[in-house]
């Protein structure tokens, strides 16, 4: 089957790989539909984020959807034909972590498409893919295999509104506002936060937050004061949700965001200086956010349910036989928000 690998940064190619049967316990996918998330492109653009490297040819991706083609013997609640989006995680669910209930912090995680242990574990952008039943989560008739392969970025940002508690009635801050910043104005305003200020550098991600529910949108580059007033008396933000990973963002939100507040990191841009004497003295709470757990399956039912619409995120969709092109448009955030491969 044909597969999106990556060899070296620059170097994707389209592959044949060997097809696999399902064990007793597994389904096989037929992938539908696939989108490039930012680690994707880590990989594509330099081999790697941080000291994650690749040391072997690595099938990409990790946000896919699509229809079950086989099912093993042993699997009694989903059958061939049924339209899918795939959990990316699969933890072994015997270490401590993942007994106590924190599976998201598995110590011996296989998650798609993923460098950090080795041999790498391959991802999911192929023609068919197999995983245990239980990464196979049914989606409704009235979703598409496109609304279903955002079910991981959604999640991530359905994680990361855990982190900060109720967010009813809350100020909210976003900064950067990429799929997952825009994601995340999408899960503040269905969670009921009364206001809710994205900011990022780029005019496209500006205008995609104020289509999912932002109530105000700014470029602090070309604006440089707009924020100034919320600065006042401490701070007004009640909640900050920093998405790009930018020291000057965080910076931004301590300024930003009143006293015992709370400040969720999501992005992840390696190390950052801060002033721990502001954190200290307003009480601030920052918190990470790592990937998702159960919040998989439940962003499967908002979406299928109507609560959430992840559409306008959705940018462009290119077949996988121009999978070089769909990776330099993606890379392109003047041009593109999620970039999705038709499989």
């Amino acid at each position: 089957m044909r597969a999106v690998v990556i060899h070296a940064p620059k170097d994707l190619r389209l592959d044949t790989i060997p097809d696999r049967k399902p064990g007793p316990d597994e389904v096989l996918v037929r992938i539908g539909m696939g989108g490039i998330c930012g680690s994707d492109l880590h990989y594509y653009h330099h081999g790697g984020f941080g000291t994650v490297r690749i040391r072997e040819p690595m099938t990409l991706g990790h946000e896919v959807s699509g229809t079950i083609a086989a099912v093993g013997s042993a699997v009694t609640d989903l059958r061939a034909g049924q339209r899918v989006a795939v959990n990316p995680s699969r933890p072994c669910m015997v270490c401590k972590y993942c007994e106590g209930g924190l599976h998201n912090q598995c110590l011996d995680m296989r998650f798609f498409g993923s460098a950090m242990r080795f041999p790498h574990v391959q991802g999911a952008f192929s023609e068919h893919v197999t995983v245990l039943a239980r990464q196979a989560v049914p989606v409704p008739e009235t979703l598409s295999l496109a609304e279903a392969a955002m079910a991981e970025p959604l999640s991530v940002c359905l994680h990361a509104a855990r982190q900060a508690g109720s967010l009813f009635g809350k100020r909210v801050l976003v900064t950067g506002c990429g799929p997952i910043g825009a994601l995340m104005v999408l899960v503040a305003r269905s969670a009921g936060a009364a206001e809710i200020v994205a900011t990022d550098i780029a005019v496209r991600p500006l205008e995609i937050a104020m289509k999912v529910g932002a109530t105000r949108a700014i470029n602090p580059v070309a604006d440089p004061d707009a924020l100034k007033p919320y600065a006042a008396d401490k701070g007004a933000f009640d909640v900050h949700f920093e998405a790009s990973g930018t020291e000057a963002a965080l910076r931004t939100g301590l300024e930003h965001v009143r006293p015992q507040g709370v400040i969720v990191q999501i992005g992840v841009g390696g190390e950052a200086r801060i002033p721990m004497n502001v954190l200290v003295a307003k009480e601030i709470s920052l918190r990470g956010t790592f990937r998702f757990d159960a919040e998989f399956d439940l962003a499967v039912k908002m979406m299928g349910s109507g609560l959430v619409d992840v559409r306008p995120v959705i940018s462009d969709t290119i077949p996988v036989a121009e999978a070089h092109a769909a990776f330099d448009l993606a890379g392109d955030r003047n041009r593109a928000m999620k970039v999705q491969i038709a499989f």
